[in-house]
């Protein structure tokens, strides 16, 4: 399998998209394509053509860590909230105490505003994003990552 680098016309284009998205100002990785819809982003010292001579010799089925989902927007993900959190300035839905125990635990929380995608944060931090329908957001973390104990009873 053949490492698909997103070339730097299509990486505007996304950082564009993430800027009117989030507010942010720059995406300083090697954006690389990882099945579909989805984008990895890699911080290394090797180069792009250091990496294309290192999967000639042995195969590379992924590099760097998932950041991103491409839909008719995008979606960042779990990981990429929390790195990129300290340039985010739109789209942020901070949630209550009660909120961030259903949304740790995969569940949609029942919140009225405009559709689109927004980031969710929790007091100082952000736990990845939710996609609105006007109504509700609706859960995206990972079902590893999601707390399997039953939410407490006195909140």
């Amino acid at each position: 399998m053949k490492i698909q680098f997103i070339k730097s016309p299509e990486k505007k284009k996304i950082v564009q998209q993430l800027t009117e998205q989030f507010g942010l100002s720059e995406l300083p990785y090697l954006l690389v394509e990882s099945g579909k819809e989805k984008i990895r982003g890699f911080s290394g010292t090797m180069n792009k053509e250091e990496i294309e001579e290192l999967s000639e010799i042995a195969p590379i089925e992924s590099i760097g860590l998932y950041l991103i989902r491409v839909e008719h927007d995008i979606r960042l993900s779990f990981d990429a909230s929390h790195i990129l959190s300290n340039q985010f300035n739109k789209n942020i839905v901070d949630i209550s105490d009660l909120d961030y125990e259903e949304w740790i635990r995969g569940y949609d929380i029942p919140l009225q505003v405009p559709s689109g995608t927004y980031l969710i944060k929790y007091k100082d931090d952000f736990l990845g994003c939710a996609k609105s329908n006007g109504e509700k957001l609706i859960n995206h973390v990972p079902k590893e990552r999601r707390l399997k104990t039953k939410m407490p009873e006195n909140i």
